[in-house]
């Protein structure tokens, strides 16, 4: 049973991987969007939206049921073995994305690099919020992150500063037409 838990808390053992763990955390849930995306067809939009959802919410319950038996295991409060607020996290961070405006592949990129930046930044409140009990404490840091990332992605994508930033970019390296 404390291997399953520790599989669970572990983001399917993605917490286990060198260097900067949340960053793989992340980085999973980000192939498993892709997967949706190839998988949902004509339906993407919605597909993309209930799963992100619905993986926020499975690991979310996951990390605050879980949240004091990862505290003890790993011997610290939030340990960065703990991957599955990152899945949380950044599942919120990919819900309802305007797809169509942007290739799918960029506003996954940026949403990913949202995240991870204001993941390690923690802007207020979420470095405060940390002081939470448990896995309350591990997760809710994560979801402010993941927030924060959703709503400088829908800015940048539906006001096509996205489009226009990545047109310049291919025009100053000579990428255009």
């Amino acid at each position: 049973m404390d291997r399953l838990r520790k599989f669970l808390v572990t983001g399917l053992a993605t917490g286990h991987l060198p260097l900067a763990p949340g960053t793989w955390g992340s980085a999973a849930v980000c192939a498993i969007y892709f997967f949706l995306a190839f998988a949902a067809g004509n339906g993407r939009w919605l597909c993309l939206s209930v799963g992100m959802v619905s993986l926020a919410v499975a690991a979310s319950g996951i990390c605050v049921a879980l949240g004091r038996f990862a505290e003890e295991t790993f011997g610290r409060k939030d340990p960065g073995q703990v991957t599955i607020d990152e899945w949380a996290g950044q599942a919120v961070a990919l819900v309802a994305m305007p797809l169509g405006q942007a290739p799918t592949w960029a506003i996954v990129l940026l949403a990913f690099l949202a995240f991870r930046l204001f993941d390690i930044v923690k802007p207020p409140p979420a470095r405060g919020i940390q002081k939470l009990p448990a896995g309350w404490g591990i997760l809710a840091d994560d979801l402010i992150a993941g927030v924060y990332a959703n709503v400088v992605v829908q800015l940048l994508v539906r006001t096509n500063a996205l489009t226009a930033g990545w047109n310049w970019l291919a025009g100053a390296a000579g990428l255009g037409s």
